[in-house]
This record gives structure tokens, sequence and C-alpha cells, in this order.
């Protein structure tokens, strides 16, 4: 789903959705100044920067060990789990992780049929040692549909805070652009339905960015960081994802999207690169996203 732009809007797109890092400096060194003034700009904390194993499946279906062995390689202290354990069993998998030097503190899981793949779920998430159980995503034109997702939901959650896991939902844009009726969309459902004590956020924010670009907010970046600060939930993860100017995912840094501008709107626990659609290959974009996050200052 993406939302593209002719060449002639490029100074308007640029100005809209606010400059990656090193665009911007090149733009107006001026611009790029830190707004907290000199000395006081932050890093991203090391220890909180992930890897959604998404981004690199081709490569884990290919080779799994050293897939997930070159990661660790590149500095990745975390990992969000997706698509399966490759042959092992959560047991086996955290012992292998545990030689890399790796935590697996997140995972992407649908919802799940039934209570007895609820619990198993649950289980495996806490052998592997996370923080968070993420679904990673829903689609439906019926307002009745997501109302029923936001009730199980909530139900998970309250499952996984029992066994002291925190429980969350990931977006993408047509949570923002699906109208189910009288304008009220599916992010309007979520947040009203998700039990804030219970259920938390994980902003993409690449797919934040698109479905302001689908509402047509003349500053897409703001709608992002509006979704943020308005939800009830709070917002813990972020996935890292930059935007082309055809509307395209990009690597970190080579694209639009002003990631300092979201970070000092709001701080998470986790910030984790991913690209659906690596600019060059997959292990590229993942050594380009942590570097980029390793030396952005906001």
């Amino acid at each position: 789903m993406c939302y593209g732009y002719g060449p002639s809007r490029r100074s308007l797109l640029a100005a809209g959705l606010g400059l990656g890092a090193a665009a911007l400096a090149a733009a107006s060194p001026a611009a790029a100044a830190n707004p907290h003034g000199p000395g006081r700009r932050r890093p991203v904390p090391p220890g909180q920067i992930s890897m959604q194993l998404w981004t690199v499946r081709d490569d884990l279906a290919q080779n799994y060990d050293a897939t997930l062995a070159y990661l660790a390689e590149i500095g990745y202290p975390r990992i969000e789990v997706a698509l399966g354990y490759f042959g092992r069993t959560a047991k086996e998998l955290r012992a292998f992780l545990d030689g890399l030097g790796i935590r697996a503190t997140s995972s992407h899981d649908g919802i799940s049929p039934d209570d007895a793949a609820l619990q198993t779920k649950i289980e495996n998430a806490l052998t592997l040692g996370q923080s968070y159980m993420v679904v990673p995503y829903l689609n439906s034109d019926s307002l009745d549909q997501w109302k029923a997702w936001a009730e199980r939901m909530n139900v998970e959650a309250r499952a996984a805070r029992e066994a002291g896991l925190r429980y969350g939902y990931h977006n993408h844009a047509h949570e923002f652009t699906i109208d189910l009726g009288g304008g009220r969309t599916p992010w309007d459902v979520l947040t009203a339905e998700l039990d804030p004590r219970l259920v938390h956020l994980e902003i993409d924010i690449y797919w934040a960015v698109t479905g302001g670009v689908g509402r047509g907010a003349r500053d897409p970046v703001k709608f992002a960081i509006d979704v943020i600060r308005r939800a009830p939930q709070r917002v813990l993860q972020y996935h890292v994802k930059d935007r082309h100017l055809d509307g395209d995912m990009a690597d970190l840094g080579t694209g639009t999207i002003d990631f300092r501008r979201v970070f000092d709107a709001h701080r998470v626990q986790e910030y984790i690169v991913e690209n659906d659609t690596p600019d060059v290959t997959p292990r590229q974009t993942s050594e380009v996203g942590y570097r980029y996050l390793r030396k952005l200052r906001y």
C-alpha cells in the first residue's frame, strides 16, 4: 500500500514529510541544527535497538543460523521474532540465541484461535525470554469484526500480563484510512476498545506516515506524532522504517522521514529496524539500519 507523488511535488513532499537526517543536512545545514542546543542531543540507547526478522526473511530461509550470526556481528542486541522458529523448539532457539548474545525480546504473533493455542504462545514467549508479544496485522471493512478482535485481544493481553508479558498491536496504514461508517476508522475502534491497562502499541512509523498521506495530511510526520500522542494506550515500541519520495519503503536515513521529530516527541523502549523491501540486500539493510540508529542524535 503505497501513495506516490510526481517529481514536480518533490519540494512540497520534502517539506511535508520532514527530510531524513542526511538529506536534511544536505538541503540546509542550519535546518539540521540541534533544537535542544549544543551538547544536548540524545542517542538512541544501543541496548534498545532491535531487528524485525521479516526484513531478512529470504536470508533466513536460505541459512537461518548464518543470518542470525550476521545480525549479532553487526551489533544487534535484540530481535523481534517472525515466521516461526525454523525447525527449532522455543527452548532450542533460546539456546542458539544465547550463544550469539542476542535476545528475542518481542515477537509477531496472530490472535490465537483458542485458549490452548494462546497458552502455547505465552509459554514459548516466556521460554525465549521475551518482554513483548505483538499482533502484527488485522484487516477488515467490518466494524463488528474490529470490535470482536479488540475484545479478544483484551482477553489475550490479560493472560499475557498475568504471565509477566506485555501485549501489543502493530499498525499498518489502513487502520487510518478505512471508513467503517460515519467516518469512523479501525484506529478509532482499536484505541477506544483496547484496554490501555493491558494493551500497548507498537507504532510502525512508515505506515503511520503513509496513513497520514492517505488521509491527505499536510504534514504526515505530524500526523504520525499525533497518533502517538493521542492514543490512550502506551506506545512502547517503534518499527523504524523509512519512506522514499515515491512511497516505497527505504533503508534508514535514505528516505524522507524525519525520525528526529518522532523520537523527540516520544521515546520508547524498543527501536526496531525494518524494511519489507530492502533497497539492495536484506543484510545491507540490516547494517545500514543499525548504523543509522547508533549515530542518530535527537
